[in-house]
């Protein structure tokens, strides 16, 4: 017997567009179990990371973890003190110089497919670094005294 001669006010033979629409809304959420997996498993990951270093931590403060570090300024001062310039200097040329590099690598391995429009895309792309590379340094932006 047909579904739909069950169910009054249906017309026998012709499918409803709501049960249709119900199992490719399905369909599509069931495309994102992996995703959801992944997502669960790594949150889970980073909690017993966390829990383990808590468990495991000492609280204990020693003279080396109290000194200045990398950019010679006491980590116990107020956050508000100004300093050099330079370093957000030095900052924005690593950040230039580690955004052509992640182009770089993804150009490298997709090289055979674009061609040789690739190719003098990404030449021009470093031609215009180290034509700003050069002007920095001759501007004496690199120095640092």
């Amino acid at each position: 017997m047909d579904e739909n001669a069950m169910n009054p006010g249906t017309i026998p033979g012709v499918e409803d567009p709501n049960r249709s629409r119900v199992m490719h809304t399905t369909l599509r959420l069931s495309e994102y179990a992996g995703i959801l997996g992944y997502t669960r498993r790594a949150v889970g990951l980073s909690g017993v990371i966390l829990g383990l270093s808590r468990l495991t931590s000492t609280t204990a403060s020693d003279s080396e973890k109290l000194s200045s570090y990398e950019c010679g300024f006491s980590p116990f001062d107020d956050a508000r003190n100004r300093f050099d310039i330079r370093f957000y200097l030095v900052a924005m040329r690593f950040i230039v110089f580690d955004i052509e590099a992640s182009f770089l690598y993804p150009w490298s391995l997709t090289l055979g497919e674009q061609g040789s429009w690739g190719y003098f895309a990404m030449l021009d792309f470093l031609l215009e670094l180290v034509v700003g590379y050069v002007y920095a340094w001759k501007i004496g932006a690199l120095e640092w005294e």
